[in-house]
């Protein structure tokens, strides 16, 4: 004998199903909210000797980042691996989500890289040490690029700082 239909919608399996489906969304939204406030790892190359390095990595962690510093004897050998042009060379060298980061570049331009993701550039630099970047605060601070790199060793000002 088969049950008898109503023609109704069975409320209790529908709210079951809703509830199931926004619970699901809000998990999903509360997940990437977390993943989102876990701070994000950078590896540091840097001379053992170089008190500025250790500063642009504090300035690093005082904007959310996980800042991992490696001391090593040969720096030049890390910034050829990372294919960092010659010309937008600095004291420490950095590995972020695949990018290089050169020199004493702001973590907020770090943060843009990340989010905006320029499928041509491996890399961000701020040749030199400039007096005013991060890492190298002091009185008289100078203007400074930083500067988005590709594989090539062409480079284009990404953000400038006066």
């Amino acid at each position: 004998m088969r049950p008898r239909t109503t023609g109704k919608i069975d409320c209790m399996n529908t709210m079951s199903r809703r509830q199931m489906l926004l619970m699901t969304s809000m998990c999903a939204a509360a997940s990437s909210v977390l993943r989102a406030q876990q701070p994000l790892k950078i590896d540091v190359y840097k001379d053992p000797t170089c008190g500025c390095c250790a500063n642009w990595v504090g300035h690093l962690r005082k904007n959310g980042f996980a800042a991992h510093s490696e001391d090593v004897a040969d720096i030049n050998a890390v910034k050829a691996k990372y294919n960092v042009p010659a010309a937008l060379r600095s004291c420490h060298t950095a590995v972020v989500n695949g990018y290089v980061i050169e020199g004493h570049v702001p973590a907020a331009d770090v943060k843009r890289l990340l989010t905006t993701r320029p499928a041509d550039v491996i890399g961000l630099a701020v040749p030199g040490m400039p007096v005013g970047s991060p890492g190298m605060e002091g009185a008289n601070p100078q203007a400074y690029q930083v500067l988005a790199f590709d594989k090539g060793g062409r480079s284009r000002i990404f953000a400038t700082y006066r």
